[in-house]
């Protein structure tokens, strides 16, 4: 349908609560919402002269028909809202991305352990608690316990470089115990390990008494270098907690939300105060949208009814048309009331304000970064000769070991940033032995197909770019696999490298060259995304490698087939866990029973054999 049918279709609707369903011309669905009344809501969409922003404007058109669900009340189509949005998750509603991935406090394992806060977890042998989905918990949680207990942040190795060189700034200023001194024994530094890992895992309830008690045994037998160290530890801990500013009730559950625009770009930060201290903050950047009612509007039920935890009050700084139905609503969720409103004055308030200078400053700092990649891209397009700046590139590269076994990796750039999550790896299914071209092409002809098809994720999205970690070759045989595909239409260029392995070139479609050192901007962009795409296929065969290596150690054991092997990493994911599981572990993985369990277990175990009976 045109904008005009859809329009006279909208007049027809009526001016009753419900759910409205916008489709595209392949029938899928890329928007819901739901409205006071249809008619009203609806026809504000395809009625010509009603401005837009960004997202609804390309929304709009896109769309081609759409379907309503008329409602007995604005509560029950709040309700049918949420469950069709969570049900089908529409292009063109928000997505609650918010830059955190899980978190970990890793705990190394060594004679003087350290403790941190990682990104994620690493096959290094250390002990990892979490995940956790806040790093900003895990930052704050991993720096109170190093300053309750003084534990060292330096980069020194210990017990090497104990008793050389004189003690840093942290110890003269009551931050770190100093085990560099040499006056600190293993025992005592591995208790006070020992008494941060306990504060992170259960807070400070108990600690300071236990604490307490620990110093006086030391200084009844006369340990009073030990008895010191304890008094400084209860001195930090009681520093620490007296730092934590209370600012509501201790027995109150409470997110602050503030919402802020700026320029294109929108952001919701949320402050979360648990046991009356900030816990947690989180911020969503919503791009092209800068309706905040309708935010506002859409995203508090999607993000409390996505499992996020629903806290007993939630203040913001504006309240949404439907905030009585969505306390309602969060309060059925819940199992017990919630309190939804604007605080107008007192301590609330201020910190209603305070998420909004979070919002704000991140928008700030997104302008910037902004700005510099729109110049960026900007330069690219005229540089290669596109008509616009390319938003979405995606980078393919071929990697092989020369064993006859090839894999591909695709990374994708999004406004000018790695966009982690459209990041995919390809192994070979038609391809044998060492064939860049045909890897390549076979690689391109699958995304090409996933597209077509209409496939979830990146593959759903119509790249601006295709840059391929090759010349001549790899694009004259991608351009032949592309053609007659939705992706035919795409820009097409090969990433040249010299001597030293260096970006030296772009290769276009037709097997031109273009010469990009001389736009150094261009050029670094350039070499990053194929530096980008190099690593992520190198690490894809190296894991391939790994697991084969793996596999074949196992295979070595006797009535131990590929097929055993694999559902044994699957289960336990390192040969080292594979020879420290028992019997009972063993038969966990899938398809290995007692006996077989049995037989590996005498394998990695031949001093001890067990009893092999049922």
């Amino acid at each position: 349908m045109t904008k005009a049918e859809l329009y006279e279709k909208a007049k027809m609707l009526p001016l009753l609560p419900g759910v409205y369903i916008i489709r595209d011309k392949r029938d899928v669905i890329i928007y819901i919402g739901k409205a006071k009344r249809l008619r009203t809501r609806v026809s504000q969409y395809f009625r010509e002269g009603v401005p837009h922003d960004a997202k609804v404007t390309q929304m709009i058109e896109h769309a081609d028909h759409f379907d309503v669900i008329v409602c007995q009340s604005e509560f029950e189509a709040l309700v049918l809202e949420a469950s069709q949005i969570k049900a089908h998750t529409p292009k063109y509603n928000i997505l609650l991305k918010d830059d955190k991935g899980y978190s970990y406090v890793k705990v190394t394992k060594e004679e003087y352990p350290r403790i941190s806060a990682v990104l994620q977890k690493e096959d290094d042998n250390a002990d990892y608690i979490g995940p956790y989905t806040s790093s900003f918990a895990v930052r704050e949680m991993v720096e109170t316990a190093q300053n309750a207990f003084l534990l060292p942040r330096c980069s020194r190795r210990f017990p090497q470089e104990i008793g050389q060189g004189r003690p840093c700034l942290n110890a003269h200023i009551g931050k770190c115990m100093a085990l560099c001194s040499g006056r600190i024994s293993r025992e005592a530094y591995n208790e006070a390990v020992q008494g941060a890992l306990r504060l992170i895992r259960y807070g400070k309830k108990d600690i300071v008494k236990t604490l307490e008690e620990r110093m006086a045994a030391a200084s009844e037998r006369l340990d009073f270098e030990q008895a010191a160290l304890l008094r400084d530890q209860i001195a930090a801990i009681k520093k620490v907690a007296a730092g934590q500013k209370v600012v509501v009730d201790e027995s109150v559950q409470m997110d602050v939300m503030a919402f802020a625009g700026a320029g294109p770009n929108s952001c919701a930060a949320i402050l979360r105060y648990r046991r009356g201290r900030l816990t947690d903050k989180r911020e969503f950047l919503f791009r092209g949208t800068t309706d905040l009612a309708a935010l506002r509007e859409e995203f508090l039920p999607r993000y409390y009814l996505d499992g996020e935890e629903i806290p007993k009050v939630i203040a913001v700084d504006e309240a949404p048309e439907d905030a009585e139905d969505l306390a309602r609503l969060f309060s059925e969720t819940r199992g017990a009331k919630v309190q939804l409103y604007v605080p107008q004055r007192g301590d609330t308030a201020k910190l209603v304000n305070m998420a909004y200078t979070n919002a704000v400053e991140r928008l700030a700092r997104e302008s910037g970064r902004t700005d510099r990649q729109q110049r960026l891209l900007d330069e690219t397009a005229a540089v290669l000769g596109l008509a616009e700046p390319p938003k979405v590139i995606e980078s393919y590269d071929i990697s092989n070991w020369g064993d006859g076994t090839s894999v591909c990796g695709m990374v994708v750039f999004e406004d000018g940033r790695p966009k982690k999550s459209g990041y995919r790896r390809f192994k070979m299914k038609t391809v044998f032995g060492t064939d860049d071209y045909a890897s390549m092409a076979e690689a391109l002809s699958r995304r090409a197909a996933e597209y077509e098809k209409g496939g979830a994720g990146q593959f759903a999205v119509l790249p601006s770019v295709i840059l391929l970690d090759g010349g001549k070759g790899q694009v004259s045989a991608v351009k032949a696999a592309l053609e007659g595909t939705g992706l035919a239409g795409v820009p097409l260029y090969g990433m040249v490298k010299d001597d030293h392995h260096r970006t030296r070139a772009i290769v276009t479609a037709d097997g031109r060259e273009i010469a990009i050192s001389m736009h150094r901007g261009v050029f670094t962009f350039i070499s990053g995304v194929q530096d980008e795409v190099h690593r992520f296929s190198i690490a894809y065969q190296r894991e391939n490698q790994k697991k084969k290596a793996y596999a074949s150690s196992l295979t070595a054991v006797p009535g131990v087939g590929p097929a055993t092997a694999k559902a044994l990493l699957a289960e336990f994911r390192t040969v080292a866990a594979v020879r420290e599981a028992g019997v009972e572990e063993l038969c966990r993985a899938k398809g290995v029973g007692r006996a077989a369990a049995a037989a590996i277990y005498d394998h990695f175990h031949p001093a001890a054999p067990i009893d092999k009976a049922p």
